[in-house]
């Protein structure tokens, strides 16, 4: 009894791991999805509607989800007095904060840390203009992470569980 009990518990985490692991590919392309729509309404704001960039953040907070939302509200903060980093300060320290909650990976991470020396050290078109650079950059990624999701996603799930069953078999 207490073997057939250990058994299901095996099989239950493995596959659990599994089922986490495809969400994670699952998540990747759409919080892309949504870090690309915000930049380019960060674009908009700053370019169009003369926003300061605290402004423009916080809005770019408001308007999206987790961890989009996090990172972008965090470095609105952080820009705001009494604190008052700079742009690039507060956008890596945003970073910092959301990544962890993210499915995004380190290929993504280094865009926006490259987007984040370049944001508010210039006029608004040079700053535009980087922003369109790490769009294009993040697009790319999305379309590598839509293929990895295609690939791995159903793969996951069934490994998870696979790899349970065999560790039930090798224990039993």
């Amino acid at each position: 009894m207490v073997n057939m009990l250990g058994a299901v518990i095996i099989l239950l985490a493995s596959t659990l791991a599994g089922f986490y692991r495809a969400k994670q590919y699952a998540l990747r392309p759409k919080q892309l999805r949504e870090l690309i729509a915000a930049l380019q309404r960060l674009m908009t704001e700053i370019n169009y509607g003369l926003t300061p960039l605290p402004d423009a953040m916080g809005k770019m907070g408001a308007q999206t989800r987790e961890p989009v939302k996090t990172l972008f509200l965090h470095a609105a903060r952080q820009m705001e007095p009494p604190l008052g980093h700079t742009a690039r300060e507060s956008l890596q320290s945003g970073i910092e904060q959301a990544w962890g909650k993210s499915a995004m990976k380190a290929d993504e991470r280094e865009v926006m840390l490259q987007l984040s020396y370049s944001l508010g050290t210039s006029d608004r078109q040079d700053q535009t203009k980087h922003i369109s650079l790490a769009i294009q950059q993040l697009m790319h990624e999305e379309s590598r992470a839509q293929a990895d999701q295609m690939k791995y996603e159903r793969m996951s799930r069934s490994l998870g569980m696979l790899v349970g069953a065999l560790i039930v078999i090798l224990i039993f």
